[in-house]
């Protein structure tokens, strides 16, 4: 027993090193997606009760295993192989069994009740369309096709505003996400926000959020979609409500003059400039030709008299 005490000690031991060595790597080499190996920041108006209870289950969870292993350990020395220690023979205890079975079932209760009003939050409190930035997300392989409402407020008409994998939303306003996957089943997930929610092919999920915090920010594919899942990624930028209305304003320009290209320029008549110009040209021309005629004329007299007086 004490050996295996020790060997399972030593390997202890190794695993610490190992991840010492790890985390004390040169950082430069690769950007760090996080400065942290822990929760990264929350920047959603449900990140915080989210880490709340989070931290509330890792505590009692983590009393939970102190208490069963320290027992456990407590009874592997105090009950170890003795020479003259003779077995007894117990049918154990009826009240200690009614202790570890209540007061589980009462920490899971409290943990349910904690909970809901968080998933409320999250699952059954939708905003209000008039407060709210409504946006149509369609993820497959391997993009995000995501769409805003154009100057109409409608979905699927003309005028809708699409991007793929560039999603932008206002800070502190309320977003409704509508997802539904256009082939296999997908994964939003921006661990910022705490939310992650699975797009299914043939329904519509709701899903909505507020951001708390300016910047951008990565969308990463959380569900196994086939070869190209690792570089299934996209970016959510949060703006100020300034920022926002002049990007969807841009884009709405963008879409107007796609829709309503201007006309092609008719043909011109020429201009008195160049109709004198071509005047002119003609002009010239017929004079050259008199004058060259003038000049031959002149040339075949010039020739008979000659011929007459040699006669």
């Amino acid at each position: 027993m004490v050996n295996a005490i020790r060997r399972t000690g030593m390997v202890l031991m190794l695993a610490l090193a190992s991840v010492g060595t790890m985390l004390a790597q040169d950082s430069t080499a690769t950007k760090p997606r996080y400065d942290t190996w822990w929760l990264p920041e929350a920047n959603s108006t449900v990140a915080g009760p989210i880490d709340d209870l989070f931290y509330l289950i890792l505590w009692i969870t983590t009393a939970v295993f102190l208490i069963v292993f320290g027992a456990l350990i407590a009874f592997i020395i105090k009950y170890r192989y003795s020479e003259d220690r003779r077995a007894v023979y117990t049918h154990g205890n009826n009240r200690l069994e009614v202790a570890w079975t209540v007061i589980p079932a009462l920490i899971l209760v409290f943990l349910a009740i904690m909970s809901q009003s968080v998933w409320s939050d999250i699952k059954m409190d939708a905003p209000g369309a008039d407060t709210s930035v409504v946006i149509d997300l369609r993820p497959r392989q391997f993009q995000w096709d995501i769409r805003y409402a154009g100057a109409d407020g409608k979905f699927e008409t003309p005028d809708d505003i699409s991007t793929t994998n560039q999603m932008h939303v206002p800070i502190n306003k309320a977003v409704l996400l509508n997802m539904t996957a256009q082939d296999v089943i997908h994964s939003f997930f921006v661990p910022e926000f705490r939310m992650k929610q699975d797009a299914v092919p043939g329904m519509v999920t709701r899903y909505w959020f507020t951001a708390t915090k300016a910047g951008q920010y990565e969308i990463a594919c959380a569900e196994l979609c086939g070869l190209g899942h690792y570089r299934m990624r996209g970016f959510l930028t949060v703006h100020t409500q300034e920022d926002f209305d002049a990007w969807y304003a841009a884009e709405m320009a963008k879409k107007a003059a796609q829709l309503n290209p201007p006309a092609a320029a008719a043909p011109t008549a020429p201009t008195d400039t160049a109709a004198t110009a071509a005047g002119d040209t003609t002009a010239a021309a017929a004079s050259g030709a008199a004058g060259a005629g003038s000049a031959a004329g002149a040339d075949t007299t010039a020739a008979v008299d000659t011929a007459a007086t040699s006669r």
